[in-house]
């Protein structure tokens, strides 16, 4: 497996800290609204990559964390007049909704800040121990960046460029008894009326480049094999993390570091001010959400990905033709004449092996979704080719399970939740259709049609037998 380091700026070959075991930590979102479809394209990324690490045999302890104190959040319990723990814990809830819509497996653990409070004082007390931060007189904490004589490294930002900018690139102000511009927040004393811990320093909340630091230090160990996020968070998000990390263990934070693409909708930068902003949940009203997930994985995850109608109905189209031979298959399997595979379906199931070696080489190339669903495309177009009402039940089978082995990595299911749930009346009245068919009553054939229709079943007869699809 080769991976594309954002540290070296280079495809490397993914070597994991202990055999066969993957620590990895990917940045969750912060929680005062429902997650758009921004925040989706990292969580369905790396749970794919989670899903074929998986498949090629590695245990994957994945952590990903809810930022559950924020001034967002702060500001919106304000407009609603609750609390801040409320907003969070309402919006965590949502958030794992829409997740699992999206088939997004439940992460090994999911931390939030602030049960992990007492972790970050210890971390920045152990930085100013270290002379890494200090405190100003109105209990701020500041990380000093320049004492980090690395710091830049992730980003390949030059600590002389900031300087000329005056720190604008890292968002920070200016506050009394501050020694530089570049100097980050660690610990913030409380405003009134937002949620505060006490500290040493001052009643307040820690600065939100800290949490990750602690929280992958306390589920996953002092060095990861992979920490993972959008490319927004490189700078100065993950940047701030690796100076405080590296400067209070004094070991590497992360050895490799994967971020996905911006996600733009009709090409430009998705915000709410340009009217073109998209909750999954808004999407997911109108479109099946694996239709969502399919089309975040037509774009291998490092390049910029656009949103559209368009495009969206085309994944949409795409997903249903996959999902159509995996519905001639259950029909064939279920009818068929025959048990056990002849030598040539015997011979054309071992040809149909390669179809997995494919999947796993472009997969095995930095995570290539793009190729693999062109992989799975072609061994569509070979179980097309080769399976009909005379093809055995075992080899119906085994070309189903590749199908299906395939499309599963990916996060994907062959049926959807409306076809798993065909009530078994309108199962028995395909049936009847059939043997009516073979019985040549084609005015109860075409009858039992009219009925399937007014529940909402157009059926096609092909070559490989009945498709059914629902009325639009």
């Amino acid at each position: 497996m080769k991976i594309y380091n954002t540290m070296s700026r280079s495809l490397e070959e993914f070597i994991p800290l202990e055999p066969q075991k993957i620590s990895m930590y990917v940045c969750g979102p912060t929680v005062y609204n429902l997650i758009h479809i921004g925040n989706a394209r990292p969580m369905i990324v790396f749970d794919t990559f989670r899903r074929y690490m998986a498949h090629r045999g590695y245990k994957v302890d994945y952590v990903s964390n809810f930022t559950d104190v924020d001034d967002k959040i702060i500001k919106k319990a304000e407009e609603e007049g609750v609390s801040s723990s409320e907003i969070s814990e309402r919006y965590i809830d949502e958030c794992k909704k829409d997740m699992e819509a999206l088939n997004i497996l439940p992460a090994t653990v999911h931390p939030k800040a602030t049960e992990e409070i007492e972790g970050m004082i210890g971390l920045i007390s152990d930085l100013i121990e270290k002379g890494y931060a200090y405190v100003t007189e109105d209990g701020t904490v500041y990380f000093r960046t320049r004492k980090d004589k690395e710091y830049g490294k992730l980003s390949h930002k030059n600590i002389d460029d900031l300087e000329a900018g005056h720190g604008r690139e890292l968002k920070v102000t200016g506050s009394e008894g501050k020694e530089d511009y570049l100097d980050f927040v660690l610990w913030k004393p409380k405003k009134e009326g937002e949620p505060y811990w006490p500290s040493p320093w001052c009643d307040g909340r820690p600065g939100w480049h800290t949490e990750c630091c602690v929280m992958a230090k306390k589920y996953l160990g002092e060095t990861i094999d992979i920490h993972a996020g959008g490319e927004d968070l490189i700078f100065p998000h993950h940047e701030n993390e690796i100076a405080q990390a590296e400067a209070a263990n004094g070991v590497p934070f992360a050895r490799y570091w994967m971020h996905n693409g911006f996600l733009n909708v009709n090409n430009v930068k998705m915000a709410k001010s340009l009217n073109n902003f998209f909750t999954v949940r808004e999407i997911t009203e109108k479109y099946d959400p694996q239709v969502l997930r399919f089309f975040m994985l037509t774009a291998q995850y490092r390049n910029p990905l656009n949103f559209s109608e368009e495009l969206m109905q085309s994944a949409a189209a795409g997903l249903e033709r996959i999902r159509t031979c995996g519905k001639n298959l259950d029909f064939l399997i279920k009818n068929a004449a025959t048990e056990s595979m002849s030598d040539g379906e015997g011979e054309l199931l071992k040809e149909a092996g390669k179809y997995i070696d494919r999947f796993n080489e472009v997969m095995d190339d930095d995570l290539n979704t793009a190729d693999a669903i062109s992989v799975i495309f072609e061994l569509v177009k070979f179980i097309n080719s080769n399976t009909d009402e005379e093809s055995s039940r075992a080899f119906l089978e085994g070309l189903k399970d590749e199908l299906s082995l395939l499309f599963g990595i990916l996060g994907l299911k062959l049926a959807s939740e409306e076809e798993e749930l065909l009530p078994e009346e309108i199962e028995k009245l395909i049936e009847k259709r059939q043997e009516a068919r073979k019985n040549k009553d084609f005015a109860k054939a075409d009858e039992i049609r009219a009925i399937l229709l007014s529940k909402g079943i157009v059926l096609e007869d092909t070559r490989q037998g009945v498709k059914w699809k629902r009325a639009d």
